[in-house]
């Protein structure tokens, strides 16, 4: 497909795909004279996979461009490359983890759950802080408190990696993670609003 036709099939603008290509975001086409070349489903994925780290995760070009790299480099490591997407693996190899206030709260809650959790997932400090603004206003709230919630973030995310089963492709892989994560999250967080609102109907009426 020319450059016109990869445009409308993504909904990405021809002058942003062409900066896309400058910056190496996206590989270029196959030459098929001097100012044209023809792109392939390929190229379609992978520009679907750029926006969404673009627009959907807030990476900026060059962080997106390491991403993109570490993918390609762990392209057989599907667990790397989650991690890597979800930015629970650093893409910067010297960077330390975080090892803040919270921390052994954290552990502790992981610990118990028996989870596999990466030293660089950002949700660790989320949490950490999390517990530590609501001891600050005085609620009896500890890691315990989280571990009925762990439970069911568990079975959600069964779910989500069931997702992810029918594709070998890495990049596609990487493109739904994505949108499974980030773009999904604010519904679930819609859908808890809506059943604590049931629930209230049932116990108090209404």
């Amino acid at each position: 497909m020319r450059i016109s036709e990869l445009s409308r099939r993504s909904g990405v603008p021809s002058a942003t795909i062409k900066f896309y290509l400058r910056e190496g975001l996206l590989p270029p086409g196959r030459a098929t004279a001097a100012t044209q070349a023809e792109y392939g489903e390929a190229h379609l994925r992978r520009l679907r996979l750029i926006r969404a780290l673009i627009a959907v995760r807030g990476l900026t070009v060059n962080a997106t461009r390491e991403v993109l790299s570490a993918v390609s480099e762990h392209e057989a490591d599907m667990h790397q490359v989650l991690g890597l997407v979800l930015g629970a693996r650093p893409v910067d190899k010297d960077e330390e983890p975080d090892d803040g206030p919270g921390t052994s709260d954290v552990n502790a809650l992981v610990a118990q759950m028996g989870w596999q959790i990466s030293e660089y997932a950002p949700a660790r400090r989320v949490i950490a802080e999390t517990l530590e603004s609501l001891r600050s206003l005085g609620a009896d709230c500890t890691w315990r408190t989280l571990i009925p919630y762990a439970e069911l973030a568990q079975q959600t995310a069964v779910l989500d990696l069931d997702q992810l089963k029918d594709t070998d492709d890495s990049v596609a892989r990487a493109e739904r993670a994505v949108l499974l994560t980030v773009l999904l999250e604010p519904a679930l967080l819609a859908l808890r609003r809506m059943a604590q609102e049931h629930e209230s109907a049932v116990r108090h009426g209404g």
